[in-house]
């Protein structure tokens, strides 16, 4: 568990699974690839220069309000990833003993909806899926909700109906713009290109400030090279162009970049590096 403090706002990261590799989704992040950044040893590769990717959550505390941001992977989900497919993992008790009761949750926040960040919007009680959060609002971006929507297939089809309808069925949903304010120190900040409707989150406290990324970086390695294309992206293209103009807006200020997929020490700040950046921690 890490945590950090923005003013008067808390962060805790929980960690549901972290693991090397990430070819599946960003096939030039290979050791090879690599290698020429330095920085990224040792927090960000292992020994043989495979990229660590984390899935955690991350429990901001603002105004009362304790807000999860992305619910990861979740057990007993039907998923294409084999790893990701029908865990049996300890998340919900590794969150208790973070200090956070599921039923204490005031909001649930989704980045973009796809697997890894909305499984534990639900979890599968007596054959059924309900809502693990049950006292929670679940913010969902209203652009994001109606792109996936109309774009049913065999993969999204079961992971809404899985994550995402069981919310809407229990009326815990709020569909919300890509600007929307959470709390007066939190608020969403719109990030296209993975999805359509892709959000980061903004933090301002005390004069302290912060963002979480979301999938519009999925690894530090993408800042030396913000060109790497993600598979999973909708518009590549609007990703490269969203994330190169993320990394110049944050690069050299006093803002704390915390990564939605990094590997501890998952904060840090983004650095102007020749043409591109890197991350220090």
């Amino acid at each position: 568990m890490n945590q950090w403090k923005i003013g008067a706002v808390t962060v805790t990261r929980i960690v549901e699974l972290e693991l090397p590799g990430l070819t599946f989704i960003l096939p030039d992040m290979t050791p090879e690839n690599l290698r020429p950044m330095e920085w990224l040893s040792p927090h960000f590769v292992n020994e043989e220069w495979q990229p660590i990717a984390s899935v955690h959550a991350l429990v901001v505390e603002s105004q009362g309000k304790r807000i999860v941001v992305d619910t990861c992977i979740g057990n007993d989900k039907t998923l294409p990833i084999k790893p990701w497919c029908n865990r049996k993992g300890p998340f919900l008790e590794d969150f208790k003993e973070a200090g956070f009761d599921r039923e204490a949750i005031d909001m649930v926040l989704c980045t973009h909806l796809h697997p890894d960040h909305v499984g534990w919007n639900t979890m599968l009680v007596d054959g059924r899926w309900k809502p693990t959060f049950p006292k929670a609002e679940y913010l969902f971006g209203r652009l994001e909700w109606e792109h996936w929507n109309r774009s049913r297939d065999r993969h999204t089809t079961p992971l809404l109906e899985q994550s995402v309808e069981p919310v809407l069925d229990a009326g815990l949903e709020r569909l919300v713009e890509t600007d929307h304010r959470v709390t007066d120190e939190v608020w969403l900040e719109p990030t296209p290109g993975h999805t359509p409707g892709h959000v980061s989150v903004r933090i301002a406290s005390e004069g302290a400030e912060a963002v979480i990324t979301g999938d519009v970086l999925h690894h530090p390695g993408q800042m030396g090279r913000p060109h790497w294309k993600c598979t999973a992206d909708v518009d590549s293209d609007a990703a490269v162009a969203t994330r190169k103009e993320f990394l110049s807006r944050y690069s050299d200020a006093p803002i704390l970049v915390i990564g939605t997929h990094f590997a501890a020490p998952t904060a840090g700040h983004v650095v102007r590096d020749g043409e591109a950046w890197r991350f220090e921690v």
